[in-house]
């Protein structure tokens, strides 16, 4: 069976039991590489169920897991986000240095490759928006092309990768974009792309500044610019659409 696809991996179930997946592209093999050293070392920090991959396979490159159960979440109530707020901050009072040893990206590598990605935004993107969009574009690239820090952050955070089931949240995936890097990140979907309960609740349970809801609305307009390159990438002209589509829209959200 295969899971719908992934931007950077093939996904498929076996026996029921396990996800194997596998790199679309040459350097997502490196991505997975560390999280078959990361993830052994920081699951058992996490209050949540999280991948836990070994390598199958070298050549063709496989790395297996066990699936983690549930279904991407749908209903986000208060106690979800409780959860996932309590699981945000294990995830990010995780000891940087110990990070760093088991293969994640540094800080620096981080900001260099987010620095390159705005750059790519502001030459290919902007041109495609809507002329009068294209000033509160060039500000937002403005404001983000700095945004770093040196927080373990999963880096890719959205409904398809918080799994929940009619008891609750039950576990979070996909962490091939594991960093050291900006916690607002984390926060982007959880505080701006969620009914007002769910956000509240992840807030507190978190302990959001206002600096980090500052930045993590500015991680949230910058979500579709991605879906553009992605289609652009992919030669997908619908995903284009709908990424832009998500630029203009999130550009007016404060």
């Amino acid at each position: 069976m295969d899971f719908p696809g992934g931007w950077d991996s093939a996904a498929t179930l076996v026996d029921g039991r396990w996800v194997e997946r596998r790199p679309r592209r040459p350097e997502v093999a490196a991505r997975l590489r560390a999280e078959v050293r990361l993830m052994p070392w920081l699951a058992p920090r996490l209050p949540l169920p999280v991948p836990v991959p070994h390598v199958l396979s070298e050549i063709p490159l496989v790395v297996r897991h066990e699936i983690v159960p549930g279904e991407p979440l749908t209903q986000a109530d208060s106690d979800a986000g409780h959860r996932l707020g309590v699981f945000l901050r294990a995830l990010h009072d995780a000891p940087r240095d110990e990070a760093l040893r088991h293969g994640i990206p540094s800080a620096e590598e981080a900001a260099e490759e987010h620095a390159a990605t705005i750059d790519r935004f502001r030459t290919e993107v902007v041109p495609m928006l809507p002329t009068a969009r294209r000033p509160a574009a060039v500000a937002l690239l403005g404001a983000t092309r700095e945004l770093s820090g040196d927080t373990l952050v999963h880096g890719d955070l959205g409904p398809e990768h918080v799994l929940a089931d009619e008891n609750g949240l039950t576990g979070v995936i996909d962490f091939g974009d594991t960093h050291l890097g900006d916690a607002a990140i984390d926060l982007a979907w959880a505080l701006y792309g969620t009914p007002r309960t769910f956000a509240d609740a992840v807030a507190t349970a978190y302990d959001v500044t206002g600096g980090q809801r500052e930045r993590a609305l500015r991680w949230h307009q910058l979500g579709p610019w991605h879906e553009v390159t992605h289609g652009l990438d992919t030669a997908d002209p619908d995903t284009v659409r709908s990424g832009l589509d998500g630029v203009v829209t999130r550009l007016t959200e404060q």
